[in-house]
């Protein structure tokens, strides 16, 4: 399992010349690093007088990020998993044609899989941009710098994860799915950019030296 790798360990398996993992894995631990870093000033907040305010929405912001941290954590292995799966099947027979088309259906089945699994990790990550923009409301204002790279993380984790889905989608040979996928993609990014835009305005505000 990759997510039982340390931090190393990790890194040089993506560094080897093998294909699997790739970028699909590596997105989805960067969402899982900004839900971490989400459910980390979540507890920075917790228990503070200063804040009894919003003890109650801290508490449940950072369950819901302890939640999708595991879930992108299990998002690193999957991705890997369906590559693995996409490759599996272009290497069944082919000698004749009911196995060419038997290895024709494995390998769309293969790849819708392989697609749908960077989708759900990018919407993971949109959930965790939503997530901080409550966060930059409420949260402990000593930690904003660590809830700034949280948004880069869960940015980057939502692109990333479009960016398989869509290598994938290019190979579908169904049109209705690579309809579905190209305007969840569409759908995704344009909600992710737009929230990325108001935390990093919200961030260089905050950030202004004097």
């Amino acid at each position: 399992m990759l997510v039982d790798l340390n931090l190393k360990d990790f890194a040089q398996e993506v560094a080897s010349s093998s294909p699997a993992p790739g970028g699909g894995s590596v997105a989805a631990y960067a969402g899982a690093q900004g839900f971490a870093l989400i459910a980390m000033v979540c507890g920075l907040t917790l228990g503070r007088e200063k804040f009894s305010s919003v003890q109650d929405e801290m508490q449940a912001r950072q369950n819901r990020s302890t939640e999708k941290l595991t879930q992108l954590l299990a998002l690193v292995d999957l991705d890997t998993e369906g590559f693995n799966a996409v490759m599996t099947a272009f290497a069944l027979p082919k000698s004749t044609e009911m196995e060419k088309e038997l290895r024709r259906m494995q390998i769309e089945q293969a790849t819708l899989m392989a697609a749908r699994v960077p989708l759900e990790t990018a919407m993971c990550c949109l959930e965790g941009l939503q997530e901080i923009s409550g966060l930059l409301a409420g949260g402990n204002p000593n930690a904003i710098s660590d809830i700034g790279v949280a948004a880069l993380m869960l940015k980057a984790g939502l692109e990333g994860g479009l960016y398989n889905v869509q290598i994938n989608a290019k190979s579908l040979k169904d049109e209705v799915s690579r309809r579905e996928l190209s305007e969840n993609c569409t759908n995704v990014r344009s909600e992710g950019n737009e929230l990325a835009r108001q935390i990093t305005r919200t961030m260089e505000e905050r950030l202004l030296v004097d």
